[in-house]
């Protein structure tokens, strides 16, 4: 049996008398690309929101590999190992490519420097730093930036910088990687690209990958295993074939 990685436990949130999400009960492999979707309003982004600390659950908790992470703090979650993207891209603008990627790779314990020897340049900074460079190179590599990496983020077209916090994401190395809405925006071509690129993460970087998405045809096509929400609560979970075809699921798309 597959090693769970992310596992919920009736997680809910309320935000005054309004059931943001309730009951969730969610159990994610590692290696899988898992969806998570449903209409506008659902409560996806809040499931994330609860997963990487920025809202505290009301009620349940969740497990990274086991270890109970209900209620620690941001910073605490992606030490532990989760890791995610934005609906609204969130890059240093002013930076260029490979820099924002570093960015994520300074807190990594294999590139760790003192503070001594940083200031004083000693020759231990300087391998460090090329270390750190060489690791953004890889990883650039992967989502198909290494010609744009010392291009300013902020000149990058959309798809791309949607890419760029993908790789940003990465490099803080996690055991699960939540993307929200990655291929918001971008056209058939810049989709079928992401999917593949996607899949590269997930067999290179050994990653557990959950994502939020609209574009059914992406999460059919990309997806081992989805869970269909509405009104924060679960309609339909199992293989995209057999949920995205629940009649519950048609229901809450295209009414009835």
């Amino acid at each position: 049996m597959s090693k769970v990685v992310l596992k919920t436990e009736n997680l809910g949130i309320s935000f005054g008398g309004l059931k943001a999400v309730q009951e969730l009960n969610l159990q994610i492999c590692e290696g899988q690309l898992y969806g998570l979707v449903g209409p506008n309003g659902a409560g996806k982004t809040t499931v994330f929101n609860m997963i990487t600390g920025v809202y505290k659950p009301t009620t349940g908790k969740y497990y990274l590999d086991g270890e109970d992470l209900t209620g620690k703090n941001q910073e605490a979650i992606n030490h532990k190992g989760i890791a995610r993207t934005f609906q609204n891209i969130r890059l240093f603008n002013n930076m260029t490519v490979i820099r924002n990627v570093m960015v994520g790779l300074h807190n990594q314990p294999e590139f760790k420097c003192g503070v001594f020897a940083s200031m004083f340049r000693l020759p231990v900074h300087f391998k460090t730093e090329k270390a750190i460079r060489q690791r953004a190179k890889e990883i650039l590599r992967i989502v198909g930036l290494a010609e744009e990496r010392n291009t300013l983020s902020c000149n990058l077209p959309y798809g791309k910088q949607r890419k760029l916090e993908i790789a940003r994401a990465l490099a803080t190395n996690p055991k699960l990687l939540c993307l929200d809405e990655p291929a918001a925006g971008m056209n058939p071509n810049e989709t079928a690209d992401l999917m593949e690129i996607i899949r590269r993460i997930r067999d290179e970087f050994n990653v557990t990958i959950l994502l939020i998405e609209h574009d059914m045809k992406f999460v059919s096509g990309l997806c081992d295993e989805i869970t269909v929400l509405n009104f924060g609560t679960v309609l339909a979970q199992g293989s995209p074939d057999v949920a995205l075809n629940d009649p519950e699921v048609i229901k809450a798309y295209i009414g009835g």
